[in-house]
């Protein structure tokens, strides 16, 4: 029974918004998807209590935790359909949904909609052929088509991992068919030996599902990573500007290093190098982003002082205090100090406040 429901072919590609029909019909199937098959799990689920078997348990276990994997961002993406008013941004929010990783719970984080809604029905069918639930499980004949069909979900598994030894794997699965097959001709007992067959077919399948959606992750965290190390190189010139023009316009400037991110080396392909290389990259995007702070701020506050003088000399012309020698002075202190190269930004701050008062509004009896 378990074979009979397949979890609905996805519409579109990551980044790319599904057209509106398209989303509507998948949908529409992947909530039947989902109802069949737990169903189906049920149903198995109570057939592996009577078995009392602690390793079918475990799988039941699991292909419950996919189903309810892709349940959740199921509904996700109906939300986000919102009964058909969704746009393309929000077209486009469901591809990510979809093909995008479902993080969350170990057993499903690197897993995408598509691969969990996949290995949850090779899981159904291998506990529905341990567990002789299939009524196809007691025919030779529909158990050597099921088997075929497993070893090509497998080959298209395969395919993506893009790994030689997947390949081989396949290969030997596809030998050991071929061999019961001319066993099964001759009249030989197959029954033991195409029942491990059938668990090692599963277990492939479900094997290279799971390398499949961890070669995806990997390609993409790569891509990312490469990405942020061309950001951050192209953002080191600006810095080295912004810097240089700090330590000629401003008076004990900071003396902070421009991170180089070259000094990293090329960005590496394995997982577990990968991981410590983008954490390198964080801590340089973070420098990069305290030096910036540090040679902008003394720039920028310079040119807050100039803007606060002259809203200050409007005041000062608007309460007559403009034309007070003690206020013209006091302005001319204030501009020569932040004119002066370098400047010293205490000193042009003091000026500044120095002329806020004096060009307060004097009281009615003294204007």
């Amino acid at each position: 029974m378990s074979r009979a429901h397949r979890a609905p072919a996805p519409p579109g590609a990551l980044g790319v918004a599904a057209e509106p029909a398209e989303l509507l019909a998948y949908l529409t199937d992947l909530q039947g998807w989902l109802d069949a098959r737990r169903a189906d799990l049920d149903r198995l689920d109570a057939a592996a209590r009577q078995s009392g078997a602690e390793a079918v348990t475990a799988d039941v276990v699991l292909a419950l935790t996919l189903w309810q994997a892709v349940r959740t961002r199921t509904d996700e993406l109906v939300e986000v359909w919102d009964s058909g008013r969704a746009d393309a941004v929000a077209r486009e929010r469901m591809s990510q949904l979809i093909w995008g990783r479902l993080g969350g719970d170990p057993a499903t984080s690197l897993l995408s909609l598509v691969d969990a809604a996949r290995l949850c029905d090779a899981q159904a069918d291998q506990l529905a052929t341990r567990l002789s639930f299939d009524p196809h499980a007691a025919d030779v004949t529909a158990r050597f088509r099921a088997v075929a069909a497993g070893i090509v979900r497998a080959e298209d598994a395969a395919l993506a991992t893009a790994d030689t030894e997947d390949d081989a794997a396949v290969a030997r699965l596809r030998d050991r068919l071929s061999r019961l097959k001319a066993d099964a001709a001759r009249g030989a007992d197959i029954t033991g030996p195409l029942g491990a067959l059938e668990d090692s077919i599963a277990r492939t399948e479900r094997d290279l599902i799971v390398h499949a959606a961890r070669s995806r992750a990997l390609v993409k965290d790569r891509e990312r990573a490469v990405a942020l190390r061309t950001t951050l190189a192209d953002r080191a010139p600006g810095l080295a500007q912004v810097a240089e023009r700090c330590r000629r316009e401003i008076a004990n400037p900071p003396r902070l290093a421009i991170p180089d991110v070259s000094r990293l080396g090329d960005v590496p392909a394995e997982h577990d190098r990968l991981t410590t290389y983008v954490q390198r990259l964080g801590a340089v995007e973070r420098a990069m982003e305290r030096v910036e702070d540090a040679y902008t701020a003394p720039l920028r506050e310079r040119a807050e002082l100039r803007y606060r003088v002259k809203k200050l000399m409007t005041k000062a012309q608007g309460n007559g205090r403009a034309a007070s020698s003690t206020v013209k002075a006091g302005e001319d202190e204030a501009r020569e100090a932040l004119d002066a190269t370098p400047c010293d930004l205490a000193l042009a701050r003091h000026f500044t406040e120095q002329l806020e008062t004096l060009v307060r509004d004097l009281p009615e009896g003294h204007r």
